[in-house]
This record gives structure tokens, sequence and C-alpha cells, in this order.
């Protein structure tokens, strides 16, 4: 596996009701992301697990909003959630993944919650 970047940020803006990320990048691609779908999808131990079989549904994110952004490093930025969640390291690549793959990651999502009898609200 290549530590090779795919793209740079250029810019990154949260939409004023804090419940949208806007994260454009050198390659001319520009992606919104919901509080939810990055709160859902966190790349934290919390949320991934330290492998598959220990990765966690995350019920009840509809409303989340982002309080705030530190950056980390120059590769990645720590999302401070609404919830309190802030453990998730978001790196460039992480959010070029999570716009690519947003079908299988939010579908996915999605199937869990309807498997275990969980809902977003």
């Amino acid at each position: 596996m290549s530590n090779e970047q795919k793209a740079w940020p250029t810019e990154i803006r949260l939409k004023p009701d804090k419940k949208t990320l806007v994260v454009s990048f050198d390659n001319g691609e520009t992606h919104d992301y919901s509080a939810e779908y990055l709160r859902v999808c966190s790349p934290s131990a919390e949320v991934q697990g330290h492998s598959a079989s220990q990765k966690k549904t995350v019920p009840g994110k509809r409303q989340v909003g982002i309080m705030k952004m530190d950056p980390v490093g120059n590769y990645a930025v720590r999302i401070h959630f609404d919830d309190l969640h802030n453990t998730g390291i978001f790196s460039w690549d992480y959010f070029l993944e999570l716009a690519h793959e947003r079908d299988k990651h939010w579908g996915g999502y999605l199937a869990d919650l309807d498997e275990k009898g969980l809902g977003r609200d």
C-alpha cells in the first residue's frame, strides 16, 4: 500500500448550521459531508473497533453537529461533534474515501441499523 496522498485539501469549511462540512481538494473535487455521516463513519477505535468484528453501529445521530475541528499535523483533522465524540482522526485520504465510496459506507450503515432494529433519530 502506498503512502502517497491522492489529493490535498484547499478549503475545509463548516456551513453555518454546523451540520455540513465542505472539503475542496487540489484535484478539483469538492464534497459535502453531513455531520451525521462523518459521525457514524468516524475512523475512531470507538466506532471502527480494532477489527471488522468489533465495528459499532452508532444510532440516533441524525441531529448531530460539529462544534469545532483541530488540525492533526498536516495530514488530518480531529472533529469535535456536539455529542462530545472527538476521537476520530479524519485524514485527507479518508475524506476522499468517504466521498468516493459513499454508497458503500452509508448503505452499509443504513442496512446495519435496519438489521439491528435501530434508527437514525
